[in-house]
């Protein structure tokens, strides 16, 4: 149905252009002044004066658009067009004998009504200025001519008034190539954002400000209209002249209006208009009157808000909303110092009947030694909420980095709450959530010292190690387990190390077989976390084991074993010497060792000493 009546339409203006070019090849003079209409009732659309352009040339009709009854606040994007209402009918089997069509001042082609002029998002009580073109028929006579302007937005409908425009016949209606100056338009703030400054800072701006018209213009100077009155003029009036004055403004050109502007300090936070006042010439001669126009633009500054009628607020005395961490989480599950984790943070309005609005919280991070455990990888510590109504949750997704060197323990995240409610505004609430944080568990271990590092079968070799804890968390249950097929299995406990101490193994390893491999050791270090999960360090070390050689008894006679006479030998003689000193030899090898180990742990136990009463002092 909607196709159908579009179609209708598109017909309905086609058919209107051919019964205007019809009327022109026939000679036929349509009415030539349509009459003057009262516009001091228009409320979204005026023109500061009647735009005048002459028949057969282009007019250009400067247009201040704005929205007064709120009604286009949900529409990111307003447009503005010429209508075709009040000129013809939808049906175009009614457009032959519709004479409102001779009304219409324009020549029209396919696009007249399809071109929109996009004006963006124009808030409640706001105005934004716009311009259309259209070329003037060539058949009209001297007059007033009332033109429908159409505002439209995507979700709310569209709004229609009409503006009067002055039309004069061209002295030469033949020459299309005559220069087609139409109104002067000076558009302010186009294709910015709305400058914005906090007390006390100085506000530092510029406002483009472009000639929209097809002429050049000449002795522009723009003037800011000042005011005592804090509601209407935000800044000090520090400067006595700011005045800005350009000799010449080209057709199309933008400048810049430049300011330096300090807040006051008892006005309040909120949109501003600061009146201008245009003056220029549009001959280059310096001859031509002194012409004049008004505009507009907004600035927004950051204050003091406004008081209400509600007086100091008082939680005892006024209802809020109660917003509060209905549950929240870390990926990964588990968060460690100086990696990056996300939180999700699940707020929720725990008040059963009173909504919250204008929401913003804001994350404060513990400190430790004056430096914030938690910081945002976007640099930005807060959130903003429009709404949540009672009972609502809303999930807050953020993404944090832990100090690296913070101890291992859960930190506070302060969340700070600033929002309105029906009955007050700015109420300030503060809510916190502990994180657990992890230190990954460090360690190395020092020279493998072996003595001796080649025994045989039956013999013993003394092993010893340090183990240094690098981490930030102590290092529990440390067991050392050395394994080889030429060894008896064996296993050292170290116990518990703390952060920046060591641990010493100190084990006897006893061989029971030959290397049958490159005498290679493995070396199994198990310590638990303060949860008591284990981990396992592999290391090796090289430890070669001999087969045993029996003693080569050849040089010794060890005389007649069969009772047979003859003198006794050297080894008969001095056997028992001989096996004496052997033993007291052995001893002595023994002792040494043993001697060796008790000095070396001394040594150990006193470095340990030392370093413990060097960490006290």
């Amino acid at each position: 149905m909607d196709r159908m009546k579009s179609g209708k339409k598109i017909l309905a203006f086609c058919l209107a252009a051919c019964l205007t070019v019809s009327g022109l090849l026939a000679g036929t003079a349509f009415p030539s002044q349509a009459e003057y209409v009262d516009m001091s009732d228009n409320r979204f659309v005026h023109t500061d004066k009647a735009p005048s352009g002459k028949t057969g040339k282009t007019i250009n009709i400067p247009l201040t658009i704005t929205n007064d009854g709120g009604e286009f606040d949900e529409d990111e994007n307003i447009y503005v067009s010429f209508s075709p209402n009040n000129y013809f009918h939808d049906d175009p089997d009614e457009i032959m004998n519709d004479d409102r069509s001779k009304e219409f001042p324009f020549e029209m082609d396919q696009n007249m009504f399809n071109t929109k002029k996009k004006v963006g998002k124009l808030k409640e009580n706001r105005s934004k200025t716009v311009s259309l073109s259209a070329r003037v028929r060539r058949d009209l006579s001297d007059g007033y001519y009332a033109v429908t302007i159409r505002v439209e937005g995507e979700v709310s409908g569209f709004r229609e008034e009409q503006v009067n425009i002055w039309i004069k016949k061209s002295s030469d209606t033949s020459d299309d190539d005559e220069d087609e100056n139409g109104t002067i338009d000076i558009v302010l703030g186009e294709n910015q954002s709305t400058p914005d400054g906090t007390y006390p800072n100085v506000m530092n701006f510029s406002i483009n400000m472009r000639n929209a018209c097809k002429t050049d213009l000449y002795d522009v100077t723009a003037i800011l209209e000042l005011s005592e009155d804090k509601e209407k003029y935000p800044f000090e009036i520090n400067d006595a002249n700011y005045d800005r004055r350009f000799d010449k403004l080209a057709a199309g050109e933008t400048v810049q209006l430049t300011y330096s502007m300090a807040i006051r300090d008892d006005v309040y936070t909120g949109y501003y208009p600061i009146k201008t006042t245009i003056y220029y010439r549009d001959s280059s001669n310096g001859m031509g009157d002194l012409e004049k126009l008004e505009r507009s633009f907004f600035v927004r500054v950051h204050n003091k808000e406004k008081e209400d009628d509600l007086g100091e607020f008082d939680k005892n005395d006024r209802k809020m909303a109660r917003l509060v961490v209905d549950s929240y989480e870390t990926i990964p599950s588990e968060v460690y110092a100086g990696q990056e984790f996300e939180l999700i943070l699940r707020m929720k309005n725990a008040s059963s009947e009173i909504p919250a609005t204008n929401i913003l919280f804001t994350m404060e991070s513990e400190k430790v030694s004056e430096s914030a455990v938690f910081t945002m990888e976007s640099g930005s510590s807060s959130m903003t909420v429009s709404r949540m109504n009672p009972g609502e949750i809303k999930e807050l997704r953020m993404k944090m980095i832990p100090g690296a060197g913070v101890d291992q323990r859960s930190y506070s995240l302060a969340i700070n709450e600033t929002y309105d409610s029906p009955e007050f505004k700015n109420a300030e609430e503060k809510v916190s959530v502990d994180i657990p944080v992890k230190q990954e568990p460090r360690m190395n271990v020092g020279t493998f010292e072996i003595m001796p590092d080649s025994i045989t079968v039956g013999s013993e070799s003394n092993v010893m190690f340090p183990i240094n804890n690098t981490g930030k968390v102590t290092l529990y249950n440390v067991m050392v387990r050395f394994e080889a097929d030429s060894i008896n299995p064996a296993e050292s406990y170290v116990g518990n190390i703390k952060s920046g101490e060591t641990g010493n193994v100190d084990a006897m390893l006893t061989a029971v077989a030959p290397t049958s491999d490159d005498g290679t050791v493995h070396i199994e270090i198990t310590y638990e976390d303060v949860n008591g999960v284990p981990t396992v360090v592999e290391k090796t070390l090289l430890l070669t084991v001999m087969e045993e050689e029996p003693m080569d008894m050849g040089d010794f006679d060890m005389g007649d074993m069969d009772g047979m006479e003859g003198e006794p030998t050297f080894f008969q003689k001095n056997k028992m010497v001989i096996l004496a000193t052997a033993a007291v030899a052995v001893a002595g090898v023994a002792a040494l060792v043993i001697h060796m180990r008790k000095k070396k742990k001394k040594r150990l136990l006193e470095e340990e000493e030392g370093e413990t009463e060097d960490e006290n002092s």
